[in-house]
């Protein structure tokens, strides 16, 4: 066990460096970086009887923390948290001026949809981006991406076209 630690010890001052300013150079921040590089090294070490057999150390150490940049990525634009406007009145602009670029009846009731649907919508439909490209960008299968425009439209249409019975008076 011992020599494996000088072995991962000798590897992580030889490639430390290296590791860390290609990762800079792809994520673009000092600190980031090198917490991701931190972690990659802290994996590489528990698994350094499998990595230190790796035919490239060096990039396995590197695509780890870019993939973990990349987990991190995700996460972070999943927590975005999204103001509860659950009513017209909430909404900025809901007297119906018309400088708002959405109308209100419609952000209100596009903001009462899942995070998820509310992501697909604005992609497939203000954006105007094809199912695929939707899909890679939100990283869901194209499958998942119509399933959610799907239900969104429902509920889009259920809360904002009047049914019948609204319609008509009592």
């Amino acid at each position: 066990m011992g020599s494996q630690r000088l072995d991962f010890a000798e590897f992580y001052r030889e490639a430390r460096d290296e590791c860390l300013r290609t990762v800079l150079v792809s994520v673009g921040d000092q600190d980031t970086a090198q917490e991701l590089i931190d972690e990659a090294f802290a994996r590489a070490c528990a698994s350094w009887r499998k990595v230190s057999r790796h035919p490239a150390p060096v990039a396995w150490v590197v695509r780890t923390a870019l993939n973990l940049n990349i987990s991190r990525w995700r996460r972070h634009r999943r927590e975005v948290a999204v103001p509860d406007l659950s009513t017209v009145a909430d909404l900025p602009n809901a007297s119906g001026a018309s400088d708002s670029p959405v109308d209100p009846r419609i952000m209100a009731a596009l903001l009462r949809l899942p995070a998820r649907q509310r992501q697909v919508v604005a992609l497939r439909l203000f954006l105007d981006l094809d199912t695929g490209r939707a899909a890679e960008v939100l990283g869901i299968a194209p499958s998942t991406v119509k399933a959610h425009l799907a239900r969104a439209l429902s509920a889009l249409r259920d809360d904002l076209v009047p049914t019948q019975e609204q319609e008509t008076p009592s």
